[in-house]
């Protein structure tokens, strides 16, 4: 595999010809992936899904296989994308979709981001449905400093009422029967990232009652 090749602008990134943006607005709530394709694997499928099944606005940034180019959140900058400028200017709400690894942790899903009610509120739905072996962690000071996803400039934190950043760890993303990622190559969806994707989609419409 490639090492990943960080980044600094976002007019860069979208200059690689096989690189394409996704964008679908439906409602105020959004959910996005913009680290999705072959970069962190599953994310854009698991956005897109729960987008979908909750009438939410959907927008990803689609790498294509084998392309490693990280670009940091905060980068991601609006002016430099009359789509991604769109789908920001017609939420409120954002949930932002990631994919982390780390070699001495496999297992914990991750709720950064500067919405923290709506976080706790997450995390509870996803506690109800996720197998033991998963820790959901909505503390952000037991969230890695790079992982916490709160700085002003991160599309996350842009909307109105703030959102919430899910990093989801490789053993979610990761079909241990077909020992490949999910929704990659044909793979199918593990079981577990079917789970996630339906406690989120179950904590999502139960927020929106709350606050409706």
């Amino acid at each position: 595999m490639k090492k990943i090749k960080e980044i600094q602008s976002f007019t860069d990134l979208l200059s690689n010809p096989e690189i394409t943006e996704e964008i679908e607005i439906r409602s105020s709530f959004g959910i996005c992936a913009i680290h999705g394709g072959g970069l962190e694997r599953a994310t854009e499928a698991v956005a897109r899904d729960v987008a979908e099944s909750t009438n939410s606005s959907y927008y990803a940034v689609i790498q294509p296989e084998g392309s490693r180019l990280h670009l940091s959140s905060k980068y991601f900058d609006p002016k430099q994308s009359l789509k991604l400028d769109q789908f920001l200017k017609n939420i409120d709400t954002l949930i932002s979709i990631h994919g982390y690894g780390k070699e001495d942790d496999f297992w914990a899903l991750l709720l950064g981001g500067t919405n923290r009610e709506m976080a706790y509120h997450l995390a509870g739905s996803l506690r109800e449905v996720l197998p033991e072996e998963y820790r959901v962690v909505d503390q952000i000071d037991k969230i890695p400093l790079p992982l916490r996803g709160v700085h002003p400039d991160n599309p996350v934190n842009c909307p109105a009422n703030g959102g919430v950043q899910i990093e989801i760890p490789p053993g979610l993303r990761w079909n241990r029967d077909y020992n490949f990622w999910s929704d990659a190559d044909g793979t199918p969806r593990s079981e577990d990232l079917n789970l996630l994707i339906k406690g989120l989609i179950s904590g999502i419409t139960s927020w929106q009652e709350k606050k409706n």
